[in-house]
């Protein structure tokens, strides 16, 4: 077990080095507030906000190094303290929150809970705290990653380790908004083990993951091999559509992103066909597997190594993510690469003024920039930042979920919305009400709604959603 701090253009070295673009530390741990930002990705929630954990750090005595905490920061970087959590209600959370339908966040603990193993809870955006479940290592344990919510309204999520075979090599489960548990899947060798990174839910409404290591490949000669792709029903039938056998990549370690022609993508903190720190492919939803990009193409990876978070293709079409180490100080980058595979580094992490180690996968908000968080580092004592990086692209607006029935409730966020005189889907005029923040809508998906744009009239322009909305 290792726990550490038709594009086929990607095998040609095409990689850029800019000077950093607008970037900004929103914030500065300093232990008591937080300490490590681990796998953390930022929410955005209904006021504008953005929301997260801290593995560490807080005021609670319960555990060593304190606890955690969950926060929250505005844009301009103004920090508050929600939750300092202790052995009770969960400990140490390793993933970000997600903002659901019922506009409450969920999230899970690693730590902690009834039996220590682990927690599942649900947050107001006041930061009061239900635990909903407590893992007792039979349904799994140390839930890593962070829960997605599926079209049928639950949510679902992984456990790193636990379940019913000897060894504990982690499980999926899924888990009603009220706090209703089922175990769907438990993970051996030869499906891989170790799944840390969050799931997504594709447009064909499978659901699709990664384990760290594990699957088999007889005819590579590995097994257990580097780590597997895999696809889910929402009812838990399994399927392993690849295994990483160290040349096209090796330990997946964050989320998949859906991309806007359909294929998945992701990233490996090792491997490729020169044993290189890491790689970024794409799949077919079938789980046909391209290496896409290769990282580390030249002396001291001036483009990056080690990538762990997941990627987030932006409303340029381009994909950003970050890489925990390389770039010119060694100690982390944060990455632009086209459809095309040419890389381009935007900001160089030097541990002092912005941080170090960024593991999490970025949030591009409703205002353009992308926000993110790096693990330790930073002037306050190297307890890991929050950071803004603007790149010049225009405010838009994102639903919540992303495909629904008619009829159903829908959250559209955005920024500067007070005010606004139409929100529409593919076209379809839908009657909403704009919050007192002026940073989110709520509506219901109109009668005659089809698959397209949602867009949403301001008083200064029109502001297009992110991705089409699909209408079930």
């Amino acid at each position: 077990m290792r726990i550490f701090g038709g594009w086929f253009f990607s095998l040609l070295t095409f990689t850029t080095i800019v000077n950093a673009q607008t970037f900004k530390t929103l914030v500065s741990f300093n232990n008591t507030d937080g300490s490590l930002t681990y796998y953390e990705t930022l929410a955005q929630g209904m006021n504008g906000s953005f929301y997260g954990t801290t593995e560490r750090g807080g005021t609670s005595t319960a555990c060593e190094y304190n606890c955690g905490t969950i926060f929250r920061v505005t844009p301009a970087g103004t920090l508050k303290t929600l939750a300092d959590l202790d052995l009770t209600d969960g400990s140490f959370p390793y993933s970000g929150l997600i903002l659901a339908t019922n506009e409450e966040f969920y999230g899970t603990t690693s730590g902690g809970g009834a039996n220590g193993y682990g927690t599942i809870f649900k947050m107001t955006a006041g930061g009061t705290i239900a635990t909903l479940h407590s893992f007792d290592a039979s349904d799994g344990a140390n839930p890593w990653a962070a829960l997605v919510q599926a079209t049928n309204g639950d949510l679902y999520g992984t456990t790193s380790y636990g379940g019913p075979y000897e060894g504990g090599y982690g499980t999926i489960f899924k888990i009603s908004p009220s706090g209703t548990f089922t175990s769907l899947h438990s993970f051996d060798v030869g499906d891989g083990f170790y799944p840390y990174g969050t799931l997504i839910q594709a447009t064909n409404g499978y659901l699709y993951g990664s384990t760290y290591e594990g699957g088999s490949d007889p005819s590579a000669s590995c097994d257990p091999c580097y780590g597997t792709i895999f696809r889910m029903t929402p009812s838990g039938t399994f399927t392993t559509l690849h295994v990483f056998v160290l040349t096209d990549g090796a330990y997946p370690y964050g989320a998949l992103v859906q991309a806007a022609n359909g294929d998945l993508y992701g990233t490996t903190e090792g491997g490729g066909p020169s044993g290189n720190p890491g790689t970024i492919f794409k799949m077919t939803p079938a789980g046909d597997l391209t290496t896409f990009y290769v990282f580390c193409k030249e002396s001291g990876c001036l483009d990056g190594e080690q990538p762990r978070g997941g990627l987030v293709q932006a409303t340029d079409g381009n994909f950003y993510g970050t890489t925990t180490a390389g770039g010119t100080s060694g100690l982390g980058t944060v990455f632009e690469i086209t459809p095309e595979g040419i890389e381009t580094v935007l900001h160089n992490f030097d541990g002092m003024t912005d941080g170090q180690t960024p593991y999490g996968t970025l949030l591009q908000a409703t205002d353009g920039s992308f926000y993110g968080t790096t693990f330790n580092g930073g002037p306050a004592g190297g307890y890991g930042t929050v950071y803004r990086l603007s790149t010049g692209l225009a405010p838009f607006v994102k639903t919540i979920p992303t495909s629904a029935n008619v009829g159903d409730t829908i959250i559209i966020l955005g920024n500067k919305l007070t005010g606004s005189t139409s929100v529409t889907f593919d076209g379809t005029p839908a009657i909403f009400t704009v919050n007192s923040y002026g940073t989110a809508i709520t509506t219901t998906v109109p009668e005659g709604a089809t698959t397209g744009t949602v867009e949403v009239t301001t008083p200064s322009s029109i502001l297009s959603s992110n991705v089409p909305f699909r209408v079930m």
